[in-house]
């Protein structure tokens, strides 16, 4: 019988190293697969494709390297600048795994015959012959779990995608590849976006050519507080960095773009019990009928909160939370579970 074909996305990441290791010990035919998306410069090199290439040649697989530079710079980068620009918090990481890691790479692995492509990510693919349908899955080791970031998976994606992780701590990643002497085992997970690096994100979006001005920071009143630098600076639930000082703590509540303010409050000021989301992408089912009473995370590092969700039209959802949540901000994905299954989610506009 002929093997099944994976095309396993590595980054030069222990994460991906192992989920290819671990893959080709479980019978599949691999071939490691890196994705340049950005030219070297003063800040972006190919370091991760020579790493990948070495952990490659050692556990004894082939290795390509695909060149989506322009696409990730479309999709990705003018996106992200665009939503700061228009007063919104975007999730570049969501972006990536939609448009790239799960668009092209998984349309490039198909059309060369691969049954499936696989990723480092710490989450779970299941199906379920009850629903007939197939499930993504919160990971158990819940400080790594990644599933977040992937609600907007298809039926059809999901059926041609694996995690290997799974259920997988980070000890247990790194003891793997200490053991099989992979060359990345202790290598740093780098905590910045990639293509901004260390760096402020305004700077960032400035330096890419956005387009802003300076304005006024107001209270909920509507009363003047202050000039602000431009909006790119800025996000929902920031208080550092803000530029002018207040006799006691404010944050950012609102950008309203329409007037090129950014609206200030009190911390306890920050909070809402409800949202809308848009673009939306439901998993676990096909519709929401009525009021579900689910959890939902409105960004990756929240807890989960009880909240009912309705379904709005075709492509719009609205929750209500039991417990109000803070610094909700537009652009940001929501998502939601039922247990540890990811009912699905959206971008908060």
């Amino acid at each position: 019988m002929n093997k099944k074909r994976v095309l396993v996305a590595m980054s030069g990441g222990v994460d991906s190293s192992v989920a290819a290791l671990k893959l080709k010990n479980m019978g599949y035919y691999c071939v490691g697969a890196t994705i340049i998306m950005s030219k070297p410069d003063g800040v972006h090199s190919l370091k991760h494709v020579e790493d990948a290439a070495m952990v490659c040649k050692r556990i004894g697989i082939e290795h390509k390297v695909f060149d989506f530079t322009a696409e990730f710079k479309r999709e990705v980068v003018e996106k992200f600048v665009h939503s700061y620009e228009i007063g919104q918090t975007p999730n570049p990481c969501v972006d990536c795994n939609k448009k790239i890691k799960f668009g092209r790479l998984l349309n490039v692995a198909l059309s060369l015959e691969f049954d499936y492509i696989a990723t480092g990510h710490y989450c779970k693919v299941q199906y379920c012959n009850l629903k007939k349908r197939w499930l993504l899955k919160k990971s158990k080791n819940n400080i790594k779990d990644q599933s977040y970031f992937l609600y907007f998976l298809s039926q059809y994606q999901l059926s041609h995608v694996l995690f290997p992780l799974e259920d997988m701590d980070k000890s247990e990643v790194r003891r793997l590849a200490l053991e099989n002497e992979i060359c990345v085992a202790n290598k740093k997970e780098s905590q910045d976006i990639c293509f901004v690096g260390a760096g402020k994100y305004g700077d960032f979006v400035k330096n890419y050519g956005a387009s802003y001005s300076p304005g006024n920071f107001v209270d909920s009143l509507g009363n003047i507080l202050g000039i602000h630098k431009g909006l790119i600076y800025y996000t929902v639930g920031q208080r550092k960095g803000i530029g002018i000082s207040f006799p006691q703590p404010m944050f950012v509540k609102e950008i309203n773009h329409s007037k090129n303010e950014i609206v200030m409050a009190k911390q306890e000021d920050i909070y809402e019990k409800t949202l809308k989301a848009t673009d939306i992408n439901l998993i676990s089912v096909d519709n929401i009928t009525g009021a579900m009473l689910a959890e939902a995370k409105v960004r990756y590092k929240s807890p989960s909160a009880k909240a009912y969700v309705w379904q709005e039209g075709r492509n719009s959802l609205k929750l209500e939370f039991d417990v109000a949540q803070k610094a909700i901000a537009k652009g940001q994905a929501v998502v939601i579970y039922s247990g540890d299954i990811v009912v699905g989610g959206g971008t908060i506009c």
